[in-house]
């Protein structure tokens, strides 16, 4: 770390370690200011973002006044990444898919539908205010359904390719959805259990069967050996996973996200472990490692974003997300209802979608609980939104987002 002056400029650059312990104070100031500040922890707003948030208005004030200047070496920042997404896909069992049946067959290809949805009424609208393809998009699916994690993994690509906002664009996106999303989808689904006069279904055939009781943990106090096996495992996956994404985009001429790769790797790792018994795996280990990575991610990539930039494009893309939040709101009411069965389970499943379809999965989580804590629960939305949210959504959204890139970038780059 150097501290210097330059005309009259305090000059403040960090190395790697030091970026990364300046994340982690962040991210426990920003669960300090959640857990104060009532609207905060009522929307569910993450500490990382509330944290780098917070640093990323200082460094703007640095900026305004000329009085300092702050950079990073943002070098953990990759493997924290691969690492998040690695466990997504661990964490994915396909005895849920068998559990889930017709019903979730159904709401997948519905989420899927949705986020190509998605992604043309970003192009369509970005197209016609000319806001730039990149920007549009990051405003689109990959915010909207992947949330803050693929925002900044996709932003630092477009990053790379020469559109210098892509990583505040995707962030200050993914925020806004994050808000709506729990903002609408439990007045959603209540307004459609109290207008349709729904009540949960006694004979419930889910019960049990949610992501949390197939996942939950022996109870066993954990040995060195397990956590080693777990830890080992984690980066096996995402070592092999960063080749098959290193393949996969030689194949296909362009950049494939190297977490994407990753991701189905550990899917395939965590299953043929269910039938050979390699390792003892950890869910709660296994998910608390994922949690700590994308916070500390997301820390280091919002307080290294420069908010002055931002000031042309804001406009544009808050029109984006607006109409994205529209277009969720309606699908939900008046379709996704309806195709689910127009019961129950139907409405508590649309406030999950309002939920992982704007924001992410724990999103859809809060909107679920909200709905079933006064009108009763639903196992079968407990059972499929999570593990469709959290992993399914992704065979669909990210082929189709990545033909979108492909062809309104990448052809648009190479004329």
């Amino acid at each position: 770390m150097s501290i210097q002056i330059l005309n009259s400029t305090l000059q403040i650059e960090a190395d790697a370690i030091t970026t990364l312990a300046l994340a982690a104070l962040l991210l426990l100031l920003g669960a300090a200011v959640k857990n104060r500040v009532r609207i905060l922890n009522h929307y569910c707003i993450p500490a990382p973002v509330v944290g780098g948030f917070l640093f990323m208005f200082l460094t703007f004030l640095g900026h305004v006044t000329g009085s300092f200047q702050v950079s990073f070496d943002t070098y953990f920042q990759s493997p924290f990444m691969l690492a998040f997404f690695t466990t997504v896909g661990l964490s994915a069992s396909f005895s849920l898919l068998k559990r889930g049946g017709v019903m979730l067959v159904v709401y997948w290809l519905i989420s899927g539908v949705i986020s190509v949805i998605q992604n043309v009424i970003g192009i369509a609208v970005g197209t016609a205010i000319g806001l730039p393809a990149p920007y549009a998009l990051l405003s689109s699916a990959i915010s909207m359904i992947g949330g803050h994690g693929a925002a900044a993994s996709y932003g630092a690509q477009f990053t790379e390719m020469g559109y210098d906002q892509a990583m505040l664009v995707g962030a200050a996106a993914a925020t806004f959805g994050l808000i709506t999303a729990v903002m609408i989808g439990g007045p959603l689904g209540s307004q459609l259990i109290v207008r349709h006069k729904l009540t949960p279904d006694k004979a419930d055939s889910f019960q049990g069967s949610d992501v949390f009781e197939v996942n939950k943990s022996s109870g066993e106090a954990r040995s060195a050996r397990v956590i080693m096996e777990n830890v080992t495992v984690l980066l096996v996956c995402m070592a092999v996973g960063a080749k098959v994404s290193a393949l996969i985009g030689a194949a296909i001429g362009m950049s494939f996200p190297t977490y994407v790769g990753a991701m189905f790797v550990a899917v395939l790792v965590r299953n043929l472990n269910e039938k050979l018994r390699f390792f003892s795996f950890d869910y709660a280990l296994t998910d608390g490692i994922g949690e700590v990575m994308l916070s500390l991610y997301l820390s280091m990539a919002l307080m290294s974003l420069k908010l002055w930039e931002l000031a042309g494009l804001i406009g544009g893309v808050l029109l984006v997300v607006c109409y994205q939040v529209i277009f969720m709101i309606f699908a939900a009411y008046f379709i996704v209802f309806r195709l689910l069965g127009s019961n129950y389970d139907a409405a508590v499943m649309c406030a999950g979608l309002c939920g992982h379809g704007l924001g992410a999965t724990p999103s859809a989580i809060v909107n679920m609980t909200a709905v079933t804590e006064k009108y009763g629960m639903s196992h079968r939305a407990f059972m499929i939104v999570p593990i469709v949210g959290a992993f399914l959504v992704d065979i669909i959204y990210q082929p189709q987002t990545i033909a979108f890139i492909r062809f309104f970038v990448h052809n648009v780059a190479a004329k």
